[in-house]
């Protein structure tokens, strides 16, 4: 008879890009000025990577776009958002999204969001997200 392996979580240990810069989030500062450059840190975080990937820590949803991305030959930049950080993320991704509903995960691909893992899974099937990936110049192949 074979013995189960006990389940034990690991330390969070990265091997891909982790973005932390928005980890200073205050969302008690009210200043227009402060608002405004932590939404021009958010735009150059969508420039500036080809892929990026933003979800609530320990999302199982992130898992498996990750997953997905990686499966095609694309290392995302990914930034996991605390539970308390969540509300000032969204607010300041408002501007970035445009008109589409945010949700976690968000994914960026060149700059712009193409949605959750549903919007991300219907381009993957329609067979329209390597073209997209490599237009952003995340896939080479």
């Amino acid at each position: 008879m074979q013995q189960a392996i006990p389940y034990r979580t690991w330390p969070l240990v990265s091997t891909n890009t982790r973005i932390d810069i928005l980890a200073n989030v205050d969302n008690r500062s009210s200043s227009s000025s402060s608002n405004s450059s932590r939404s021009d840190r958010i735009q150059g975080l969508v420039s500036e990577n080809p892929v990026l990937v933003i979800g609530r820590l320990g999302c199982c949803m992130c898992h498996v776009v990750r997953r997905l991305l990686l499966d095609l030959g694309v290392n995302p930049a990914m930034y996991e958002v605390k539970e308390d950080e969540e509300v000032g993320v969204v607010e300041e991704l408002a501007g970035v999204s445009g008109d589409q509903r945010l949700q976690f995960p968000a994914v960026f691909i060149g700059g712009k969001l193409v949605g959750g893992l549903d919007r991300l899974m219907a381009v993957h099937i329609s067979g329209d997200l390597v073209p997209i990936l490599k237009e952003a110049g995340a896939l080479w192949l």
